[in-house]
């Protein structure tokens, strides 16, 4: 495995593009158009500075130390400082499908969580994909069956989840469908390894794989809260933190993820009859969409359930 494609640049595309670089695969970032390049960048830029800041922070401080980046044994500050420059420098942004997957290894799909959006970009890149390509889906909560036919090459089609932040949650799940091959369930779990991942193995696919099944619940009770007016983000999350000793709160963690992700988690939910569903979809979805057509997406907007 030498050359890695990420296709999409929002918070986890950029962050495994980075990551992969780092670790020194050759790694370019296919993006729809010079807009979306325009978008990347700051992000990429922003991965540079936390990178050498984390390493800076980890020779001081071991309690926050990222294994996605060095091991305790053998820390080599400057060396791993140099990996950063490196990786910066060598990632490439492109626009040009076919010539982004030109004779790779892997491809890592990140765009939108949307059905129609993945099958689209699938139906397109399937041609230009070499025969030896492995597939890989970054999707949240989607499973890999309800795309494979549209691949061109199912049986080299899996999921790799990422945690946000990967450098410090360095765990990455690996989920098949039915028709994987073992091979290239094997491989990927290699790879993630190969990029300083711990892999995760989900023997039978599942919505939301492990971490989301957990944590997906856990947000739209929180949302729930607020769409019922029980109480504001502000105070859910200190409930949260205070209550468990946690770092972050629900509406903390969902600025981070983006609004427009939550919004198409929550809209997969909206026909569920209200007198069974568990959480209050429409509402919640209704509310959400208001935070998106003010603008107000998440940390990487500068505002979304709190300013930054």
């Amino acid at each position: 495995m030498k050359k890695i494609v990420v296709a999409g640049g929002g918070v986890l595309g950029s962050q495994i593009a980075f990551q992969a670089a780092y670790c020194g695969f050759d790694v370019t970032i296919w993006l729809r158009s010079e807009e979306s390049i325009t978008r990347t960048r700051p992000k990429i830029n922003a991965l540079q500075q936390a990178y050498i800041g984390t390493i800076e922070g980890m020779e001081k401080n071991p309690a926050r130390w990222a294994m996605g980046i060095a091991d305790v044994q053998g820390f080599d500050k400057n060396a791993c400082i140099e990996k950063v420059k490196a990786a910066y420098a060598g990632l490439k942004l492109e626009t040009d499908m076919k010539k982004a997957v030109a004779d790779a290894d892997i491809v890592i799909e990140s765009v939108a969580e949307n059905v129609d959006v993945k099958v689209a970009f699938y139906k397109n890149l399937a041609p230009l994909l070499p025969e030896k390509t492995i597939l890989l889906t970054n999707s949240s909560t989607l499973l890999p069956s309800q795309f494979a036919e549209y691949t061109g090459r199912p049986e080299r089609y899996l999921a790799l989840h990422f945690a946000n932040q990967i450098w410090f949650n360095n765990m990455a799940e690996v989920m098949g469908h039915a028709g994987t091959d073992a091979a290239s369930f094997d491989a990927t779990m290699e790879f993630a390894k190969q990029i300083r991942m711990e892999p995760i193995p989900v023997r039978k696919e599942k919505s939301g794989y492990l971490l989301n099944s957990l944590l997906v619940p856990f947000l739209f009770s929180a949302l729930d809260l607020m769409a019922t007016e029980v109480a504001e983000p502000a105070d859910i999350d200190k409930a949260w933190r205070m209550g468990f000793g946690s770092p972050l709160g629900p509406f903390q963690i969902m600025d981070i993820v983006g609004l427009t992700t939550v919004y198409n988690i929550v809209s997969m939910y909206v026909d569920i009859p209200e007198n069974i569903a568990p959480f209050h979809y429409k509402a919640i979805c209704s509310m959400v969409k208001g935070y998106i057509e003010q603008g107000k997406l998440g940390v990487a907007a500068g505002e979304g359930f709190y300013k930054y």
